[in-house]
């Protein structure tokens, strides 16, 4: 087991990056209506101000930067989304689409408090 964990910082970086990707596409969706769908939404709206920070926060999610607060601002932004949109329509989250949202949630707030893991732009100013 010992082995394994000398790739917990890659594994870490592996679960940020594939999870600001898929977070980068609910925001392009969104916002650009690609891939497929979307509404495109006025900015000012509360949906035009989720694929706003759904966007920008999964780039910087993505290449590590600033990656504690902008986890802590989508891990808030997932659990209000959940509770705003997904839990009133039914109590359990894969009958109200609401199981996406909860998973994003919950994996930000480990990035908080773990960081970004290797290949990160935290990790190479932290080194400068």
């Amino acid at each position: 087991m010992n082995r394994l964990s000398a790739y917990a910082p890659q594994a870490l970086a592996l679960l940020r990056i594939m999870s600001a990707l898929l977070f980068i596409a609910h925001g392009t969706q969104k916002l650009l209506g690609f891939p497929a769908g979307g509404m495109q939404p006025p900015l000012m709206s509360l949906f035009g101000l989720a694929g706003v920070i759904e966007i920008v926060g999964g780039l910087l999610i993505l290449v590590g930067f600033l990656t504690r607060p902008v986890a802590f601002i989508c891990s808030g932004m997932m659990a209000v989304a959940y509770f705003m949109a997904h839990h009133p329509q039914n109590f359990f989250p894969t009958n109200n689409g609401g199981d996406a949202a909860i998973l994003f949630c919950f994996v930000f707030l480990y990035l908080v408090f773990a960081g970004p893991g290797a290949w990160s732009v935290d990790g190479s100013r932290s080194r400068a």
